[in-house]
């Protein structure tokens, strides 16, 4: 298997088409998409793998499908992407990650996001990196504190209704060099 970022424990890769099925189970489960407005359907998790093919293909890197290296199992993605929406801080690199609720609190994400913030330093030679969720979301921000970011503000998701609870989002940011 040939992995573009290998950490101790986690392989992160380019996305094969066998993943639709997994990485659809994922996005329906609703302890996974608690900070989503919503669980995916099949289709919807399909449309969102071309999004990331479409990603990998106009800019030479994107989220990562991510394998426990010892099992092969594949828990979900860890890696970079370019916001689809205008705010103070775009155009810019997020780093983001899903993982499979079973693979949580094992400093896996952390394990990897780390990996991938060296990688956008060192590879693809990027000055900062920046990532984002809902204020509600306590556990994806305390994997941006662990990994070093640091807290710039909040800001009102422009995608989202403005009266969903999910609306307010903090934004995190790292400067690489």
């Amino acid at each position: 298997m040939s992995y573009i970022i290998q950490t101790e424990r986690l392989g992160l890769r380019l996305w094969r088409d066998s993943d639709l099925r997994e990485f659809s189970e994922i996005n329906a489960d609703p302890v996974v998409m608690e900070y989503f407005p919503d669980v995916m359907k099949v289709e919807e998790t399909a449309a969102m793998m071309d999004r990331i093919y479409k990603h990998h293909a106009d800019h030479g890197y994107g989220l990562y499908a991510t394998e426990i290296l010892s099992s092969k199992e594949f828990i979900g993605f860890i890696g970079f992407a370019h916001p689809r929406f205008e705010a103070s801080f775009t155009p810019c690199i997020e780093i983001g990650w899903r993982l499979k609720a079973s693979s949580w609190n094992q400093g896996y994400c952390t394990e990897g996001a780390t990996a991938c913030l060296d990688y956008c330093r060192d590879i693809l030679h990027k000055n900062e990196i920046y990532s984002w969720t809902s204020v509600l979301n306590k556990p994806s921000e305390r994997i941006m504190q662990k990994i070093g970011m640091v807290k710039t503000g909040e800001f009102s998701h422009p995608l989202l209704d403005k009266g969903s609870r999910l609306a307010q989002h903090v934004i995190y940011k790292k400067n690489l060099v």
